[in-house]
């Protein structure tokens, strides 16, 4: 995330980027206050100012803890995300960037509702996203590296997991 916030028309977005509160907040400390912007649980509206963040030139990094929650931004993500540069005719390529987790069930397991792994459903629905899964720590910075350089006018989900940040 530090090299993400190295950059200069990157911002962070979403619950617990500013403040403590999931473990990915724990990946942001080192992230300058002003590349972090605190919302309130609204995940639709979430995604749709990461769209208008995007169209503005900026890349936006949206994070949601736990693929349960990102269920809630789906009509944004597939029905204006997705579907942009096709609706757009690639005149704006906006490059969005969206960090998403399967929720950690150890040491105590948090319920069915937070550890959903969606990814191939997403895979799936998309046509001008790439959803890829984050496996291994090696797989970490290429990916997101690969995401903020690609040229290609596709967007990326990034898939963790939550149970790695401490086992592996």
């Amino acid at each position: 995330m530090e090299f993400l916030g190295s950059k200069k028309r990157t911002i962070f977005i979403g619950q617990a980027v500013e403040v403590p509160g999931t473990a990915m907040s724990n990946t942001l400390k080192n992230i300058s206050k002003n590349k972090l912007l605190e919302l309130p649980v609204a995940e639709e509206m979430q995604m749709g100012i990461t769209l208008g963040l995007a169209m503005d030139g900026n890349i936006p990094i949206s994070i949601f803890p736990r693929w349960n929650f990102l269920l809630y931004a789906v009509n944004q993500l597939i029905n204006h995300i997705d579907k942009f540069n096709v609706m757009n005719g690639k005149k704006l390529k906006p490059k969005i960037i969206i960090r998403t987790g399967v929720g950690s069930q150890r040491p105590l397991h948090p319920q069915f509702q937070h550890i959903g792994d969606f990814t191939e459903a997403f895979k799936k629905m998309t046509t001008t996203i790439e959803v890829l899964r984050l496996k291994e720590p090696k797989d970490i910075f290429p990916a997101y590296k690969k995401a903020l350089s690609r040229k290609d006018g596709k967007n990326t989900i990034l898939v963790e997991y939550g149970d790695y940040y401490n086992e592996k």
